[in-house]
């Protein structure tokens, strides 16, 4: 996401860097490079025009011409700026309902029943409480079945009644999480077009029987600047508490991110990251500047790694990396919970300064890790355990199970001792840096 916009704001800062004084002239060269890559990526020009001006303002003040580092004062008045764009600071839900009540709505298409069940599974890790799905979008055909497996898929109840009236079917809900001690509700609407009278009166009726604590817009942000009109638009039939933007690690411009708040005054709250169930992000405002002007986000980096992986799996293979016992079982134990991470290229632009390291642009072959994992698995439990066995005969039977040739499995096998050696050497404080 943002990818565009990232690179050519992370070159203005490598540039402004080197100045050793701030001036009418520099400046604004500099807010013209920044002028056009906000508008190259969609950003509404209204927004671009008042941003670039807030931006010049306080880059010309007195504390900056004072400053002994100007360059980086000027970079940290643009990511305040962003910040400040992108909402200032994140909003968490309100969940304070008992149960809390969630009501999605959107367009048709725009991936609402998907990201229903990508929340509740964000509020179950975050919360470790009870999430109820409820299935009201009775017009859709497939969408009951659709959440249904979603649900199955998740471990996360449905409460559906066919195709009845989606008022009446939110009422006997809310019966049934009081009755069944479910700590939140999200409600599944049907899709719809912000200019549908007759479907916009239906969510109306839900809001004024149910009185949810969170009415969410959810928003594909491939549609770039229309989103702000379907935003005005809903915005204007229901008293909106947030949106949630989905697709937009897809979307390499992102524009609409960067317009949302500052033109319809309604908070980004989660983010699609990806199509699987764990792909969906809370919005905080501070990390995504950071992340676009190449600054890492770290914070978000740490939360992924606390979910993804066991702790005392974890202090198990550290005692192991340190006594040299570490085994291809323990090996792949850590790449299966390192997998759960996400795409790995993704993690590497989290940390700080990967522009400046180079991390920005690696691209990790992910097959080449699927057939890691391949050789491994086709290995039995002791080879795993005492690769050291591992002779010509049980190389080729390993080959052929993991579809891949004898040289790839003395390619991993040599990699993995010099990995231990490394990892032992590393550990004891006898590592010597190989120049």
């Amino acid at each position: 996401m943002f990818e565009g916009l990232s690179e050519r704001l992370q070159n203005v800062i490598h540039k402004v860097k080197g100045y050793g004084k701030i001036t009418e002239d520099n400046i604004s060269e500099m807010l013209r490079e920044i002028r056009l890559a906000l508008l190259e990526a969609d950003v509404n020009y209204k927004v671009v025009k008042e941003f670039t001006n807030n931006v010049k303002e306080k880059a010309l003040g007195e504390e900056v011409a004072r400053s002994i580092k100007p360059g980086d004062l000027f970079v940290k008045i643009v990511q305040d700026e962003l910040t400040e764009l992108l909402g200032g600071e994140s909003k968490p839900l309100n969940l304070k309902g008992n149960p809390a009540k969630l009501m999605l709505v959107g367009l048709q298409g725009s991936g609402k029943t998907t990201t229903i069940g990508k929340l509740a599974n964000v509020l179950r890790k975050k919360h470790a409480k009870k999430p109820l799905l409820v299935a009201c979008d009775v017009y859709r055909p497939a969408a009951i079945d659709q959440l249904k497996q979603i649900g199955k898929e998740l471990n996360i109840e449905v409460y559906e009644e066919g195709k009845k009236d989606p008022v009446e079917i939110c009422k006997n809900a809310l019966d049934y999480a009081k009755e069944n001690g479910c700590d939140y509700m999200l409600i599944d609407t049907a899709g719809r077009l912000h200019i549908d009278e007759k479907l916009m009166q239906e969510l109306q009726t839900i809001n004024d029987k149910m009185h949810p604590e969170e009415i969410l817009l959810v928003i594909d942000s491939m549609m770039g600047q229309d989103a702000i009109n379907v935003i005005e638009g809903f915005n204007e039939a229901l008293p909106l508490t947030g949106v949630i933007l989905t697709k937009l690690d897809g979307d390499t411009r992102g524009g609409v991110a960067l317009s949302v708040r500052h033109l319809t005054h309604v908070p980004i709250k989660f983010i699609g990251v990806s199509e699987k169930m764990d792909g969906l992000e809370e919005f905080d405002p501070e990390r995504m500047a950071g992340r676009i002007l190449g600054m890492g986000d770290i914070v978000s980096l740490v939360e992924k790694a606390s979910e993804a992986i066991d702790e005392k799996e974890a202090m198990n293979t550290a005692k192991k990396m340190k006594s040299g016992k570490l085994d291809l079982e323990d090996f792949l134990s850590q790449m299966k919970q390192i997998k759960k991470l996400g795409p790995l290229d993704k993690l590497l632009k989290l940390i700080p300064g990967a522009s400046k390291l180079g991390l920005g642009n690696i691209q990790i072959d992910q097959k080449q890790i699927d057939r890691i994992e391949a050789i491994i698995l086709s290995m039995t439990k002791q080879e795993r355990r005492t690769p050291e066995i591992i002779k010509a005969s049980r190389k080729t039977r390993i080959a052929k199970g993991s579809g891949t040739s004898v040289q790839e499995v003395n390619k991993l096998l040599a990699q993995f001792e010099q990995m231990k050696k490394m990892m032992k050497q590393m550990t004891s404080g006898k590592f010597k840096m190989p120049f």
